[in-house]
C-alpha cells in the first residue's frame, strides 16, 4: 500500500520545530535537544531505538530500526543533525521565514530539511503499516559538518550490515540533482617557528615564519591541478605580531579535494614532503585523508535508477551530477556499498546566509525517499 504523505505545507510546518532547534556541532546539548525530538517521534511510531551516548565534545547518535520487511540486510537511511551555524543566528540574520516559494533559516537546507524527510519517511511508514522489502536502519548523527569524528565508526558498522545506503544530504543546482559521486576530502594544519628579532636594528639575526610559511602556500597553491580534479586551498592564515618583529610563528589550515582514491596518496605525500627546516625555519605538517571519494558504481547507479522512476511517478525530472563536496556518503561508498546521495530538498545557499529550500519540494522528495524505502 502506498505511503499517505501530507502537503508540502504540513511537513514545512513541522520542519520549522526542527530548524529553530538551533543545532552547532560544538555544542553536544543543543544538538541532543533535536536527538531527543526525533527519537519521541520514533519510539511513538514503533521504531526499535538505540542512543548511542557522544563523547569528544559531540551530541548523542540516534539509531532507530523498522521491523518491517523480510530481507536480512537493511537499507540504511543516514543523515546529521548538525549545522555550521553558531547559537543566535535566528535572533539576527537568519530568522525562519517564508518568502514565495522558499524558506530560509540556519541548516535547512544542509541538511534539517533532508534528515528531517528521512525521519518523517521511516515514522510514516512505522505510523501506517507499510511494508517494506526490507528492514530500514535510520541513523541521526551529530558530528557530520566538522568530518563526523565520534560516528564515522557508527556510520561504517552499519553500513556493513546495510544492502544499500541512501543519503538525504541537499539536492543539488537548480535541477534538484542527487548525488551519483563526491570528491575525497582532506585537511592538514601547517606551522612554522622561527626566530623573532627587531626589524630595523638585527633584522639578520631574525627568521621570519611568515615568510617560510609563504613560500609553503605558494607550493600548495601549485598542487591544484583542475583537469585531474585535484584542488587545494589554503585558509585561514596567521602568524606575527608587530610590524617591527621578525615574526617568530606562522600557521594555516589547509583543504585538498581528490577526484579518484589513487590521486590521495599523491597529494598527501607532497604536502608532507614541506615539512622540515628552511631557512632557520622549522615547518611541521599534521593532517591527511578524511573522506575518501565516492566513485560513482554500478550499484550507485542501481540505486539511481530506481529513484529516478519513482520521481518520474510523482511527476518531476531527477538529473544526477558529481560534486565536490564530502559526505559521510564517501564512507559508505569507499566500502563497497551501494549508495546513492544528494536526495534531500531542493534549495540553495549552503553554509551561507541566504541558505534556503524550496520548500514547495518537500512533499514529492519525501515521497520518492519513503518509496525508495519500501521498494529496495
Amino acid at each position: 500500500m502506498p505511503i499517505a504523505m501530507p502537503s508540502s505545507e504540513t511537513l514545512l510546518e513541522e520542519l520549522r520545530t526542527w530548524v529553530e532547534i538551533e543545532t552547532p556541532s560544538a555544542d553536544p546539548a543543543a544538538v541532543n535537544r533535536l536527538v531527543d525530538l526525533a527519537e519521541s517521534g520514533l519510539r511513538a511510531a514503533g521504531a526499535s531505538i538505540e542512543r548511542v551516548p557522544g563523547h569528544s565534545g559531540r551530541g548523542d547518535t540516534l539509531i532507530a530500526r523498522t521491523n518491517t520487511g523480510t530481507g536480512n540486510a537493511p537499507i540504511l537511511i543516514s543523515g546529521h543533525l548538525d549545522t555550521v551555524w553558531d547559537h543566535g543566528q535566528l535572533l539576527k540574520d537568519m530568522p525562519f521565514r517564508i518568502d514565495g516559494d522558499r524558506a530560509y533559516g540556519p541548516g535547512i537546507y544542509d541538511m534539517k530539511a533532508g534528515s528531517f524527510l528521512a525521519f518523517h519517511a521511516v515514522r510514516e511508514i512505522l505510523r501506517q503499516g507499510v511494508a517494506t522489502n526490507r528492514p530500514i536502519t535510520l541513523l541521526l548523527t551529530p558530528d557530520e559538518e566538522v568530518g563526523s569524528p565520534t560516528s564515522r565508526a557508527i556510520i561504517e558498522a552499519e553500513a556493513a550490515r546495510a544492502a544499500a545506503v541512501l543519503i538525504p544530504e541537499p539536492a543539488g543546482g537548480p535541477n534538484g540533482c542527487v548525488v551519483t559521486a563526491r570528491k575525497g576530502t582532506g585537511g592538514f594544519t601547517i606551522t612554522a617557528k622561527g626566530k623573532s628579532a627587531h626589524a630595523g636594528g638585527n633584522w639578520t639575526e631574525g627568521r621570519s615564519a611568515v615568510v617560510a610559511l609563504a613560500r609553503i602556500i605558494l607550493a600548495i597553491h601549485a598542487m591544484t591541478d583542475l583537469e585531474r580534479g585535484i584542488t587545494t586551498n589554503v585558509a585561514p592564515i596567521w602568524g606575527g605580531t608587530r610590524p617591527n618583529v621578525i615574526p617568530p610563528d606562522a600557521g594555516c589550515r589547509v583543504d585538498f579535494r581528490v577526484a579518484e582514491a589513487e590521486q590521495a596518496p599523491e597529494v598527501i605525500a607532497a604536502i608532507k614532503a614541506l615539512a622540515g627546516e628552511h631557512d632557520g625555519v622549522t615547518i611541521t605538517v599534521e593532517g591527511g585523508l578524511n573522506r575518501p571519494p565516492m566513485v560513482e558504481s554500478e550499484g550507485g547507479l542501481g540505486l539511481y535508477a530506481q529513484a529516478k522512476s519513482i520521481a518520474a511517478g510523482f511527476g518531476y525530472d531527477l538529473p544526477k551530477q558529481h560534486r565536490g563536496g564530502g559526505s559521510d556518503g564517501n564512507f559508505t561508498a569507499a566500502m563497497g556499498i551501494p549508495t546513492l546521495d544528494g536526495l534531500g530538498c531542493t534549495g540553495h545557499g549552503a553554509h551561507a546566509p541566504d541558505e534556503h529550500i524550496r520548500w514547495r519540494d518537500l512533499a514529492p522528495r519525501g515521497a520518492t525517499i519513503a518509496e525508495l524505502l519500501c521498494r529496495l
